[in-house]
This record gives structure tokens, sequence and C-alpha cells, in this order.
């Protein structure tokens, strides 16, 4: 009996403590869980796709030309470019703290963090937008826009700097541009129907979408509606938040119904649009999911719940279709894409030849890297920095890939990481669980 008691004790501590040793998978199962608590109630639908997940291995002759590492100093767009694509950022080696601010607000914060001009703005659930010096380490001002009334509403601001203005379109319906300068409004109006998508400038347009899939283009200088697109709406609201991509004179927009829209500024005309969800019956069984649209020169980029495409910008065609839906939105280095899936693959599309130059298993990377056994990762986000892939996962762990696909170091953040983290002045720039800002470098 005590033999038997004894390999009971022995099987139940290999599988759930050991690998734990190392913090890398920590929170594993908690975050499954939290993830999985968004579809309670949700009848489960099985893709009819498995999938991608083959092993490919580089090809040893394989060669990157790198566009050049870029310091910047502006964050203006949650998504840092008006095409939603990242770039090769320039930081520092060391993953030290260079300062940590003190605690910002007691309210929950917003996602993403704007930069400019040596200050970062943060947003957060009461509706204030904080003005954060970076360079004297303190809050320069809070705006609060909204009277009494509002203040019990959980606010959902969606943010753009162009200038010296912020605008701000949040989940009431208010939108309104704020002077960053003197912390007053330049003009504010109540259009009533919540906003659902994330704001672009183009030239002297505003445009986003609102809850009913609109598609709406403002006049910036006075928030005037210059054009409104209705499009699909859905009766069923689900976790996708509708997305705008732009390039030139071009507006890239895919809304809950998983249509995607090309939109021609000039002519204010649709000029293409293709449905991206397998199910023409929209109900909770089979709500649309995907990630945010990339644009690059003469391509779209994009995922749905079981599939990533390559899109022609001019006429819609689907040039590349592959069973792997994405975690987070594609980067586009040189020639080349960049994915992560659903299901962890790290891989590399030749954008050009629509070929898959490599793919790796990111779970079995780390698991061989630490000598642990194998257990799932989560992924908060990644982005391409010093000629590097870096993958932010959800514990704060840091996984540092070469451009080749290779595990070169597992690290652990300075802080817990709470916001996407953004690429300042050679550092890395970010909110902690303590609603802190924290800058390393």
């Amino acid at each position: 009996m005590k033999k038997l008691s004894f390999l009971i004790i022995l099987i139940i501590l290999n599988s759930c403590s050991f690998d734990n040793k190392s913090g890398i998978w920590e929170n594993s199962n908690s975050v499954s869980k939290k993830e999985n608590s968004l579809f309670d109630g949700f009848e489960r639908v099985s893709t009819s796709t498995k999938p991608y997940d083959e092993i490919v291995k580089l090809d040893k002759k394989f060669k990157i030309k790198f566009n050049k590492k870029a310091d910047h100093n502006k964050w203006n767009d949650i998504f840092f470019s008006k095409s939603n694509n990242l770039s090769n950022f320039e930081i520092t080696k060391e993953n030290q703290i260079i300062y940590r601010s003190k605690k910002l607000t007691n309210h929950e914060v917003d996602n993403y963090i704007l930069y400019n001009n040596g200050y970062s703005i943060i947003s957060d659930q009461a509706g204030t937008l904080i003005k954060y010096s970076v360079k004297d380490n303190k809050v320069i001002s809070k705006f609060n826009f909204y009277k009494k009334r509002y203040k019990k509403i959980k606010k959902k601001l969606n943010i753009v700097i162009d200038e010296n203005n912020l605008y701000v379109s949040d989940n009431i319906g208010f939108l309104y541009a704020l002077n960053l300068k003197n912390n007053e409004i330049v003009w504010a109006k109540n259009y009533k129907k919540p906003f659902r998508s994330n704001l672009k400038i183009n030239k002297n347009r505003l445009i986003t979408s609102n809850q009913n899939n609109d598609l709406l283009i403002f006049n910036k200088a006075n928030g005037e509606i210059i054009k409104l697109i209705p499009t699909e709406e859905t009766a069923v609201k689900n976790e996708f938040i509708n997305n705008i991509s732009t390039n030139k004179d071009t507006v890239f927009y895919i809304n809950t119904f998983g249509s995607l829209y090309s939109i021609d500024l000039k002519s204010m005309k649709v000029s293409w649009f293709l449905n991206l969800n397998p199910s023409s019956n929209l109900n909770y069984k089979n709500l649309f999911s995907g990630t945010e649209i990339v644009n690059n020169k003469d391509k779209v980029l994009i995922s749905s719940k079981d599939s990533f495409y390559i899109i022609d910008a001019s006429s819609g065609s689907i040039l590349y279709k592959k069973n792997i839906p994405l975690k987070v939105r594609p980067i586009v280095i040189s020639n080349y894409i960049f994915l992560i899936s659903k299901n962890n693959m790290l891989i590399a599309i030749d954008i050009y030849k629509n070929e898959i130059v490599y793919s790796y298993d990111i779970n079995k990377k780390i698991a061989d890297f630490l000598k642990l056994k194998k257990q799932n990762a989560h992924i908060k986000s990644f982005a391409i920095v010093n000629d590097n892939i870096l993958i932010f996962l959800k514990n704060s762990y840091l996984l540092e890939f070469s451009i080749f696909g290779e595990l070169l170091n597992v690290e652990k953040l300075p802080s817990k990481i709470k916001s996407q983290p953004i690429f300042i002045e050679n550092s890395i720039l970010y909110l902690n669980k303590k609603n802190k800002i924290i800058v390393a470098g």
C-alpha cells in the first residue's frame, strides 16, 4: 500500500511541479481557464481544418536583407504605423530597469500606450488620460472629459496622436480632440453609438467605426462626418474588435461579420470586399475572430480563426491561404512575413514566392533550451528588435529568437508586464501589473 501511495505522489509531482521550477510555464492552466471563460455558455464549434503544425527547417542558403534598425522617438498610433506593421527596432541589450514610475492610476488601464515628444499617454477605465514625462519621471497632467452621470460607466478609449492633438473615441459614442499642449478640448461630438475600432489619421480625415459596423470618416478639424459607409451588422457582439489599416489613399477595414473592405478615400467608394468568415450563418456558435490587418506595399495580410491570408491590395484576390490561424498580427520585414500561430508555431514566409521558409514549434524550442518537459507557453506579443525576434509571454518571460528561428535566450522581464510594450529611444516601455511605467534597456 505504501509503495502504491508513493507511486501516485511521484506521478503527480512529475506532471505538475518539476517543469515549473524555471517559471517559464507559470500560470499556464490559469491563463487557459481565463481565455476559455470568455466563451462560457457558448457551444463549441470544431474547426474544419487542422491548424498547420509541420516543422520546416531553414535552408542553410537562406539570407535576409534587413531594413535598417530604427530608434524611434514617436509612437502616435496604438499599432505603431498607419499600416499596422512594426519596424526593426533598436534597443540596448541589458534588459534592466532604467527607472519605474509611481503608480499612475487605481483604475484598470488600457492595453496600449502612446508616446510623443518625450511624453507617454495612458488611458484608464475611468476615462482619464494621463500625460507622463519619461524624461522627468513624473505625471504632467490628468484629464477627464466625462461628467458625473457617466462616472459609473467603464470607458474604453481609442486614441491616436496627430501633430499636437490627441483624438479620442469611446464606447459611449463621444468623439473629441484634445490639445496636448494646453490640455483643452478642441472640439467634441456625441454620436450616441459606441465606437468599436482603432482610429486612423489620413491627411485631414479621422477614420473609425462603430458597433453597428459602420465605417465613419470625419473631418479631423471639427469632427463632422464626411462619409458613413454601412457594412454588415451582427446581432451578437463578440470579442473581436473592428480594425482599420491605411495605405496612402486606401483604407482597409475588417468588421465583426468577417468582411474585409478596401475603400478609396479619393472617391469615398468601396473598391472591393471579401468575406473571411467560413460560415454565412452568423450567430454565437460561429462568431468571427482574427487578427488586426497589416498592409505592406501591394499586399494585405490578415488571419481569420482558421486561416492566414495574403491578399492583393488592389483587387482583393486571395494570393495565398494557409491553415495558420494567428495569435498576434504578422510582421513584415524586408521580403518576409513572420507569424506566430495559435498553436505556437513560429513561421517565416517569403511574401513574393508565397513559400514557408521555416516553421518551428515554440513550445518545443523552450523545452529543449531549458531541458524541461514540453508544455504550452502563453504569448502576449512579439516584435523584431536588434535583428532578432522578441516574444513576450503573458507571465512576463521574454524569448529571444534569431531571425532564422533559433532560440537564443530565455529571461524574465525586470517587472511584470501588463500593457503592450513599445520601443522608444533605445528602450522598451510598458505598464506593469501595478500600473507603473517601466522603462527598460
